[in-house]
């Protein structure tokens, strides 16, 4: 395919062939609660321990992100797609009747969350019409009994078990 061909939507939807876990990303900033449900968070490293999650460069927030001395990364069950839906809106009134709890440099955490990652700012870089943020995680708590709720092909999917476990990873391949 000729890259110079590229059509959006067309790209957009093969990107959607990729499953991803559902976050909300929250901070605290100047006193003002801020979130967004996100798909595009990712493990970057374990020594140290660094996540990554990217925003739009055209939401209204983000000069709140930027300025932000840590963050949550609220990891979503599947029973949570409310929740989901809810801080997938720009502005309005998201925060209005949600439960919390305040986490590192004030973030709110979720209850009910498969697993939230309490992190430190520890870079920003340029993702073309994203920035990339790059946190330290400081915090963790995992609950291996909720089942994450995943987004593929423009909707919400359901994971379905298998009686194979997955191999160790990561891989002898990786090396």
């Amino acid at each position: 395919m000729d890259v110079t061909a590229l059509n959006p939507r067309e790209l957009r939807n093969a990107l959607g062939q990729f499953p991803t876990g559902v976050c909300i990303v929250t901070a605290a900033v100047e006193g003002e609660q801020i979130g967004m449900t996100i798909s595009s968070f990712n493990t970057l490293s374990l020594d140290p321990p660094l996540v990554l999650f990217s925003i739009d460069r055209r939401a209204k927030s983000l000069p709140l992100w930027e300025k932000a001395q840590g963050y949550a990364v609220n990891v979503l069950s599947e029973k949570q797609r409310d929740l989901s839906n809810r801080f997938a809106k720009s502005l309005g009134e998201k925060w209005q009747g949600v439960r919390f709890e305040r986490g590192l440099a004030d973030a709110p955490v979720f209850p009910g969350v498969a697993a939230a990652f309490e992190c430190a700012p520890h870079a920003i870089h340029d993702g073309g019409d994203h920035l990339l943020f790059v946190a330290e995680v400081k915090r963790f708590r995992s609950e291996s009994d909720r089942t994450p709720l995943v987004f593929s092909q423009g909707r919400y999917v359901t994971l379905k078990s298998t009686e194979t476990a997955a191999p160790l990873w990561p891989l002898d391949i990786h090396y």
